[in-house]
């Protein structure tokens, strides 16, 4: 209760009308950021932090912490509308968010994403408040050798977007290894895989390489596609028209994603609490989670309990980002990274003491995150009907417009013609791979969980000096382990038993 009291004191300072304002402009200029590709929350934060130099360091954060949590909204918009995500987060809406709107459901499918995002985020909000040390002391449980456990825990969710075709799955997935292992070495500083080219030191970049994977080969796709898609544009225009009013969701559809909601809002906080994994992790796990429940649909085709799961997880993992970083002084992400800086900019020093020290700070950041929750909720779901408007573009007219996006969000990550070049070369690859039936969602996956996992394993090993025994030496290590073998052998284990069954049906018969 002694929270609740110390939350009720912080919403008094947050409803003072400069910090309203600030939380507003935050909220505001979050879904902007979130919706255009290639900025995203690092890059909003950063570019805004000298404008709250002239504020006092409540204001300024609230400002910053309305700007990062309402940036997991924006990044759906693009996702669903374009097929471009606007931010890593997004990349797992894109997946059955897209294909929805293409079946002329482009209004439910804005709803669903904006109200799992707050109904998630508003699940790790509540548990921010009751355990707001607490949990920042449990992601302090979790060193290299833990990390490097839930990371292989979150590999085998690779599996479960495989879909029917393990063996092109497990290829894309190698690909996504390959591609992410390209660069300088972080630890031990040599070049791989560069082929004497200076910018490939630098590794692939994420950015241009998913707007290009997801976005460009969109564009390639619709230039080979145009006159089918035109026609099939034309049939659906009235469709979509009708569809602006009826946008929010039926009785059955919130039944369909409330426990996709519930189950990755819970699981989204925690993995959000661990260092080093960030929204973009929390959408991810999420979205496979689900993938292991029943949809009416097939999970990558329109089903809306993959976008309720992917935008719960990610707004809730944002949420409880906030622990480590304000009751440790330890960043979940680049983006936490920069809020850190300003808060010692702002002469605060995040740790243990600071709940102590500065306990109107950190509770008028807390509460400002359930102010900017509702604003960017009505926000979102405001402009919906004028963003519906996109999908009745002409193709010939959506070529060009999408293509530019792509650019310049590709150019935005680097600001030089490297992160361009990626996206155009990744583009024609993920069109290739799409067309002969290669799933580009294990890749991306790959992509973003191999780097993490290298680091902590090898973090481990030198902590170690090379002995396995530092993975089972802790109860809690004994049970991640567990974990990870049950879901390694439970498909290999279904496998057997079909078998197995298929084998005394014959001979029964």
């Amino acid at each position: 209760m002694e929270n609740f009291a110390m939350l009720f004191a912080g919403f008094q300072t947050v409803l003072d009308p400069v910090n309203i304002g600030a939380c507003m402009l935050g909220a505001i200029l979050g879904l902007v950021v979130g919706a255009m590709p290639g900025i995203g929350s690092l890059a909003g934060v950063a570019l805004l932090l000298p404008l709250t130099y002239k504020f006092n360091p409540t204001t300024a954060i609230i400002m910053l912490g309305a700007l990062y949590y309402s940036n997991m909204y924006g990044g759906s918009f693009s996702a669903i509308l374009l097929n471009i995500p606007g931010d890593t987060p997004a990349i797992t809406t894109a997946l059955d968010g897209y294909p929805m709107a293409k079946k002329g459901r482009p209004g439910q499918a804005l709803v669903a994403a904006n109200l799992s995002s707050f109904i998630g985020g508003t699940i790790g909000i509540l548990i921010l408040t009751i355990t707001a040390s607490g949990l920042a002391q449990v992601g302090l449980m979790f060193g290299y050798a833990e990390m490097t456990v839930v990371l292989l825990i979150a590999m085998t969710s690779i599996s479960w977007l495989i879909g029917e075709n393990p063996i092109k799955g497990i290829v894309i997935t190698m690909l996504g290894i390959l591609v992410a292992s390209i660069g300088m070495d972080t630890l031990s500083g040599v070049p791989r895989y560069d082929f004497g080219n200076i910018y490939l030191l630098g590794g692939i970049t994420f950015t241009p390489f998913v707007i290009g994977c997801v976005g460009f080969a969109q564009v390639i796709k619709l230039v080979n596609e145009r006159k089918a898609d035109e026609e099939k544009r034309q049939s659906e225009e009235r469709k979509i028209k009708l569809s602006i009013r009826g946008s929010l969701l039926k009785g059955h559809d919130f039944r369909r994603i409330l426990p996709p909601i519930l189950r990755s809002g819970v699981l989204g906080t925690f993995v959000g609490v661990l260092p080093g994994s960030g929204a973009t992790t929390g959408s991810m796990v999420g979205y496979a989670m689900q993938k292991k429940f029943k949809s009416e649909e097939p999970m990558g085709t329109g089903a809306i309990e993959g976008i309720a799961a992917s935008e719960a997880g990610n707004n809730a993992a944002a949420a409880g980002a906030f622990a480590p970083l304000l009751a440790l002084g330890i960043p979940g992400s680049g983006t936490g990274a920069v809020l850190l800086g300003g808060l010692m900019m702002w002469g605060l020093n995040p740790g243990p003491l600071l709940f102590d020290t500065n306990p109107e700070f950190c509770w008028s950041l807390i509460s400002s995150l359930y102010l900017a929750n509702v604003f960017t909720l009505l926000v979102a779901i405001l402009i919906i009907p004028v963003l519906i408007n996109i999908l009745s573009v002409p193709v010939k007219y959506m070529i060009p417009i999408i293509t530019c996006v792509c650019i310049v969000g590709a150019y935005s990550t680097s600001y030089s013609m490297y992160g361009v070049v990626i996206m155009f070369i990744s583009g024609i690859i993920g069109y290739l791979l799409e067309k002969n039936g290669f799933p580009t969602a294990p890749m991306l996956l790959a992509f973003v969980l191999a780097p993490m996992l290298e680091e902590n394993m090898r973090k481990a090993f030198i902590a170690s000096q090379g002995k396995l025994g530092i993975f089972v030496n802790s109860p809690l290590k004994l049970v991640l382990l567990a974990i990870f073998l049950v879901l390694v052998l439970t498909p290999v284990v279904k496998s057997i038993l079909r078998k197995v069954k298929g084998s005394n049906t014959k001979a029964a018969v």
